[in-house]
């Protein structure tokens, strides 16, 4: 730490091109931070949602591709199979777009006798429910946000079911209960979820009655799990839907992947951003031992060693870009809650900023060793002499 004034002194020689060199840095680590938090939310997506106890069969060859209602029955019987329930995309969001809703058409017995131990409902409001026909079970912290109440008028925009009977995309619901996680890890999931009967829906909707979106399917032993899959799956082979049975936990990463590979992006804007944060840093690098030659060569004539003076540049590099860095990850950290609100249902964490302390010493180290290596090699005389 005695050398840490010199260090300091150094750095700041250029005050403008030291503070426009944190500042890249800040930005750099700012979007890597959000970037990398909301990729690590997606490939985690998963790790909250029902074991291997509880499966979800899709049709085989898209998920927007239905299934018909009555392959329920079928599903049922299979051995192993203890409960089946069927859900449809409704697509829905609240007065503007911004305000995505993840509205559930749901058959009110079976869709909790799969997720069981799932849902914190009252008991008076779920019998409420299930009597109400255009009832709605919202979730609390949604309530909360939007400053609904029980007996609200719930109006919503589907953005792709029409009414048989107006052939408006916007259907009203009668808000007559709330509901919480059991299990706080699957919370963040729930964020923006409604739940409304599937009976209304299918009977209202102006087309694609008597289809559903997938399967869910709850297994009494879940070391059978694979073969129950197999053994649904073939109940349709060769058949007009065929169907594609998995682990619930898959079929998060299936419903996500279908937008893209979203990892793939976010690391061609990191990679995009560091490259030129790697030659910004390096190039300021290299130009302040360039104007620190002789005095390098002081530093050496005073008794400094070739090691010596290689440490004092490779500290400078580590201080400039630690320093940034830091400043950077902490205002990511402090812009989850925004991030969260345009992600409902995605869970962020400020695990994903870890790495990018690593990335940064990574970043001073390779910028700061090329003229690290050059004043390590300076000759006294000749430095002395400027001889550049």
């Amino acid at each position: 730490m005695k050398y840490f004034p010199l260090i300091w002194a150094t750095l700041w020689r250029k005050r403008v091109r030291t503070i426009f060199t944190l500042l890249s840095i800040v930005i750099a680590f700012l979007l890597f931070g959000m970037l990398e938090t909301v990729d690590y939310a997606f490939a985690h997506a998963g790790d909250g949602v029902a074991g291997a106890n509880q499966l979800i069969t899709i049709n085989k060859y898209s998920i927007t591709l239905s299934l018909p209602l009555a392959d329920v029955q079928e599903v049922r019987a299979v051995p192993g199979v203890s409960a089946v329930t069927w859900i449809t995309w409704f697509g829905a969001y609240y007065q503007e777009s911004k305000n995505f809703v993840f509205a559930l058409p749901i058959e009110t017995q079976s869709y909790f006798d799969v997720h069981t131990n799932t849902f914190v409902v009252k008991d008076d409001e779920m019998a409420a429910f299930r009597n109400t026909r255009s009832g709605a079970l919202v979730y609390s912290g949604l309530m909360k946000k939007f400053g609904w109440k029980v007996g609200d008028k719930l109006p919503l925009h589907s953005t792709i079911w029409t009414q048989k009977s107006t052939g408006s995309l916007d259907w009203t619901f009668d808000i007559v209960g709330t509901f919480d996680a059991k299990d706080p890890a699957q919370a963040s999931q729930m964020s923006s979820n409604v739940m409304f009967h599937y009976e209304l829906f299918d009977e209202g909707r102006s087309f694609g009655n008597g289809q559903v979106g997938w399967l869910e399917e709850r297994v009494s032993d879940p070391s059978q799990s694979a073969a129950i899959s197999s053994r649904i799956d073939a109940l349709f082979a060769n058949s007009s839907n065929e169907t594609k049975t998995q682990p619930a936990k898959d079929f998060s990463m299936t419903f996500i992947k279908q937008f893209g590979d979203i990892g793939f992006v976010l690391r061609a804007i990191l990679g995009a951003v560091f490259f030129t944060l790697l030659f910004l840093t390096g190039n300021t690098m290299m130009q302040s031992v360039r104007e620190r030659i002789p005095e390098l060569a002081v530093l050496k004539t005073l008794g400094f060693s070739d090691g010596g003076v290689l440490a004092l540049v490779i500290a400078e590099s580590l201080l400039l870009c630690v320093i940034a860095a830091l400043a950077g990850l902490a205002l990511s950290y402090a812009t989850l809650p925004y991030i969260q609100q345009g992600l409902p249902g995605v869970e962020l964490s400020s695990n994903a900023l870890l790495p990018g302390v690593a990335v940064a010493v990574v970043l001073a180290i390779v910028v700061g060793l090329p003229p690290a290596l050059r004043a390590m090699r300076l000759n006294i005389v000749d430095a002395l002499a400027d001889k550049r």
